[in-house]
């Protein structure tokens, strides 16, 4: 086939095309052009609507990982301060064992320095 016998064919096709579309149209073209109107403000309010649902239950879920991540921390926070006051009291014991062994040592010398001392 020539390239004048394909555009040929393609208009003729269209023709058909507009020809049978015409037929079998069930309405006029302003009709049509209302129903496709109305079809994408209709789908329009529900991607609103449905836009509107995942944003409320975004802030949902996002209020819930609020309140989890603050009891977490305020968990966390009577851990750590029990854990702190573990460290204190260990630490008193610690310092009362060091006093206790520093006032033996200062005994002792100061013994041997009152006998160093009557020499």
């Amino acid at each position: 086939m020539s390239q004048g016998n394909n555009l040929l064919t393609v208009i003729l096709g269209t023709a058909v095309g507009v020809g049978v579309g015409m037929l079998f149209a069930p309405d006029k073209g302003s009709t049509t052009r209302k129903k496709i109107a109305e079809n994408a403000n209709n789908a329009k309010d529900t991607l609103l609507s449905e836009a509107e649902k995942i944003q409320a239950n975004i802030a949902s879920k996002t209020s819930d990982i609020r309140d989890n991540v603050a009891d977490s921390l305020a968990t966390g926070k009577g851990t750590l301060d029990s854990q702190l006051d573990t460290i204190v009291k260990n630490a008193s014991y610690k310092a009362d064992d060091i006093i206790s062994s520093l006032e033996v040592r200062l005994k002792e010398l100061k013994a041997k320095n009152k006998t160093l001392q009557t020499k």
